[in-house]
């Protein structure tokens, strides 16, 4: 009559069985690797609205897809590191997951562009959507 204990006790519990252990990499360990030559792809995980507005991104970044695709696929032979905004990675470590699941060597950038940009680490610019001017007659009350 006794009750047997689950071994999930939630539903976040169910999903972390079947997750992809993600590593993380330090931002200083990613500047040695960029400052060493070994060049590893970047790529830039951030939500949509995040990336539309902002205005920097970690030097030669590569933009992933909304859905989870990429533009074109990585090369096999370097490594990937995978940032966004979040400063627990979610974002970021859910598209490293899924590139490990696809073969690739990825990890997630902890602390993502924020701490990047807050270390004074090097970024390059890119455009941010430009707001379209209000309709003629728009503003009036």
């Amino acid at each position: 009559m006794g009750t047997r204990a689950s071994k999930v006790d939630s539903p976040r519990a169910a999903h972390s069985q079947y997750a992809v252990p993600v590593p993380r990499i330090s931002k200083e360990d990613l500047k040695q690797r960029l400052d060493s030559g070994a060049q590893p792809i970047i790529v830039d995980a951030r939500l949509k609205y995040p990336y539309e507005h902002s205005t920097v991104k970690l030097p030669g970044a590569i933009r992933y897809g909304a859905g989870g695709a990429s533009a074109a696929p990585f090369p096999r032979d370097r490594d990937i590191v995978v940032y966004d905004s979040d400063p627990y990675e979610l974002a970021s470590s859910h598209v490293a997951a899924e590139l490990i699941r696809q073969g690739y060597r990825a990890v997630a950038l902890k602390g993502g562009i924020a701490d990047w940009v807050a270390a004074n680490l090097p970024i390059e610019t890119k455009e941010a959507p430009k707001q379209a001017p209000p309709e003629p007659g728009a503003l009036k009350g």
